[in-house]
């Protein structure tokens, strides 16, 4: 079988820019909650596709933000999509699909648990994190655990992270933290761009293994004096870059409590036709196979 764990605030926000916008009867903007419930319904109906898991950040803050004030929070997050995460939670949950609604961790912590636990499972062949996100290329394993952008239908397994990083997925956290991510709010190292940091790691693997000494370094592709200023950039914020890359680790350790079986889909639950009837969508229970 295959496990498709998705990346719901992901989804939302996707919907939220893509989908054109819809007013409920009661007013709110719901565009992009009947997007999202869309797309979870094409994919359930998917050939192929029987085990799903939905993750969001309930709350976008989680513990990232107690160890980094510049990270990521909901400032600045249109108040229309905002108000639409308790929705998407709930019309995913009455679709029939497993949620896991995040507060102290991120949803990437969840997807990143769920894939260390079921792809220890012999029947399972292959997980799919339904996602684009770069900081989840570090949960890529072969081609057993693979990245799915669906908007481009794109899958990159360990091979393709190398292609298109540089580094294999085990050295992403030390990639991120040293190139930096605008999207979660930490800047990265001055002076290390994507490329240097590419071929420093494709070598070293580990921030922590890279020399103080840049004349240890004999990477032909870097200049001895590029090779000086990199590493003094390094060693005068090595705090720093531990720290973005504690950040940029996704945690395994998140408490969920489903088992492998929880995650097929049954079939949607009879409250999602009063759920759309709320929302002021009547087509989409017309297009559900399966019902509980």
């Amino acid at each position: 079988m295959k496990i498709h764990l998705v990346d719901g605030t992901y989804e939302l926000f996707r919907n939220h820019f893509g989908a054109p916008p819809k007013k409920a009867p009661d007013g709110r903007e719901v565009g992009a909650t009947l997007g999202l419930l869309r797309s979870m319904l094409m994919l359930v109906t998917s050939p192929g596709v029987t085990h799903i898991a939905v993750a969001f950040d309930h709350v976008i803050e989680s513990f990232r933000n107690d160890l980094f004030a510049g990270y990521k929070t909901s400032q600045g997050v249109d108040p229309d999509l905002l108000a639409q995460f308790p929705l998407a939670e709930e019309a995913v949950s009455a679709l029939g699909l497993v949620v896991w609604p995040m507060v102290e961790f991120e949803a990437d912590d969840a997807l990143a648990t769920a894939a260390r636990r079921f792809k220890k499972n012999k029947s399972v062949e292959q997980i799919l994190i339904c996602s684009p996100d770069k900081d989840l290329a570090q949960l890529v394993d072969g081609n057993r655990i693979v990245c799915w952008d669906r908007r481009r239908d794109i899958l990159i397994d360990e091979a393709g992270v190398v292609e298109k990083y540089g580094v294999p997925p085990e050295s992403m956290p030390d990639w991120l933290a040293l190139v930096g991510d605008s999207a979660d709010g930490y800047p990265g190292i001055p002076g290390w761009g994507a490329k240097s940091a590419s071929v420093v790691l494709a070598h070293f693997k580990h921030m922590e293994s890279i020399p103080d000494d840049p004349g240890k370094w004999k990477l032909g592709s870097i200049s001895p004096g590029r090779a000086a200023s990199l590493t003094a950039s390094l060693a005068q914020r090595r705090a720093e870059a531990l720290l973005y890359k504690k950040l940029a680790t996704v945690r395994e350790d998140v408490p969920l409590e489903e088992k492998l079986s929880d995650l097929k889909w049954q079939g949607a639950h009879k409250r999602l036709m009063e759920f759309c009837h709320r929302l002021g969508d009547e087509k989409i229970p017309l297009r559900i196979p399966r019902w509980r």
